[in-house]
């Protein structure tokens, strides 16, 4: 039997919870969310069947052999995971408590649909993957902002784009 922290279970009891309409209003109406001064936005410059695509998910997906996303910390976790593009639903599995994910755990596909990608692919109706698709866990607050956004994310931007992707595909959980 596999021995869950008490702090661990909250979470997971909290991710259930938040499931209640209630609880989701009172949540949203005091959180407090970052505001942007737009969305960075690139028009596509080639056929969709051409372009080279990534998954890059904020699920906390990673493979069985990659250390778990850190849950002990109460600010999240703001590194990533790299998953290589040819891995199979088998090697991964997600570790993020801020959300239930039980049906995501029997089908990978709901936040990283890795297995649509590659039917697309087959019909060719877009391009090849890129070498790498990417993982995050979702839940980041606190002094680890900034982390994600002048560490994480300019890193991540640029493994996409020394990959050549045209397009990333971003799959919240």
């Amino acid at each position: 039997m596999k021995i869950i922290s008490p702090s661990r279970l909250n979470r997971r009891l909290g991710a259930l919870v938040f499931r209640l309409p209630a609880v989701q209003r009172l949540w949203a109406r005091r959180y407090r969310a970052i505001e942007s001064n737009g969305v960075p936005w690139t028009p596509l410059r080639k056929p969709l069947h051409l372009c080279r695509v990534a998954l890059v998910t904020t699920a906390g997906v990673h493979l069985y052999s990659d250390p778990p996303f850190d849950m002990s910390d109460p600010n999240g976790d703001p590194s990533y995971r790299v998953i290589p593009a040819d891995s199979s639903q088998a090697d991964l599995m997600i570790t993020h408590d801020y959300y239930d994910h039980r049906a995501a755990d029997r089908d990978i596909n709901v936040v990283f649909p890795i297995e649509i990608l590659r039917r697309l692919q087959a019909e060719h109706r877009i391009g090849p993957s890129a070498p790498s698709f990417y993982s995050l866990m979702g839940h980041i607050e606190g002094p680890h902002l900034h982390q994600l956004t002048n560490k994480t994310a300019p890193e991540l931007a640029a493994r996409l784009n020394n990959e050549e992707v045209d397009i990333a595909i971003f799959t919240p959980a």
